[in-house]
């Protein structure tokens, strides 16, 4: 069991939860939490740098979910289970491009944090605006590398729509490697967008969030 530094709800009913990091991970890795033995445990991308000093989590409360309402009534010094890091998932030095939807986003955060981001796009569709997590970083970081896409509302300066947009909207070279994080019909669909680029199947890499 490991103690809870903090569980911040940083959007509506979507939290960072931290505890402090005792173990070495790769950027991009999962760990599973648990409260008790009579749930299983679920996984979750890890949202924090491999040198930072905290080993965070974001996670949005499923109102049906047997573990997420149950997390996000947690606060600093409640203990949690956490497991060690695993998953293939992972980022390199290489260039790519990533693309998220919703609390995708964290694994390539982690990347970013890893010192990763200098030969990065990043593509990250929301349904609402204040869902764009961490932001301000990416935008520091990556410049006009970061695109963002709501398809909810229209706010000025983010296009409107799916990700999938992006690809409708540019036929500029793709880099060879692609991370895909977000919901198995987002990942299938935006890998079929792909395949059709001319990106090779072996060089799109999938975590799908349920």
């Amino acid at each position: 069991m490991q103690k809870i530094l903090s569980n911040t709800e940083i959007s509506p009913g979507v939290f960072l939860l931290s505890i402090k990091r005792q173990v070495e991970f790769l950027p991009g890795q999962t760990v599973k939490l648990s409260l008790d033995n009579d749930l299983p445990p679920r996984i979750y991308s890890i949202c924090s740098g491999t040198g930072d000093a905290q080993l965070s989590v974001l996670y949005n409360i499923k109102k049906d979910g047997a573990l997420t309402p149950r997390l996000a009534g947690l606060s600093r010094g409640d203990a949690i289970r956490v497991s060690e890091p695993g998953g293939t998932f992972i980022g390199t030095a290489e260039p790519a491009l990533w693309i998220a939807t919703g609390t995708g986003i964290a694994p390539f955060y982690s990347m970013l944090r890893s010192g990763l981001g200098h030969n990065k796009t990043l593509l990250h569709g929301v349904r609402y605006a204040n869902q764009f997590y961490f932001h301000t970083e990416w935008e520091q970081q990556l410049g006009d590398r970061y695109h963002r896409f709501c398809s909810g509302e229209g706010p000025e300066g983010i296009a409107h729509g799916r990700v999938n947009r992006f690809f409708e909207q540019t036929r500029d070279p793709l880099p060879d490697r692609v991370y895909i994080c977000g919901q198995a019909t987002m990942c299938v669909e935006i890998r079929d967008l792909l395949i059709a680029r001319g990106i090779p199947f072996g060089n799109i890499l999938c975590e799908i969030y349920f």
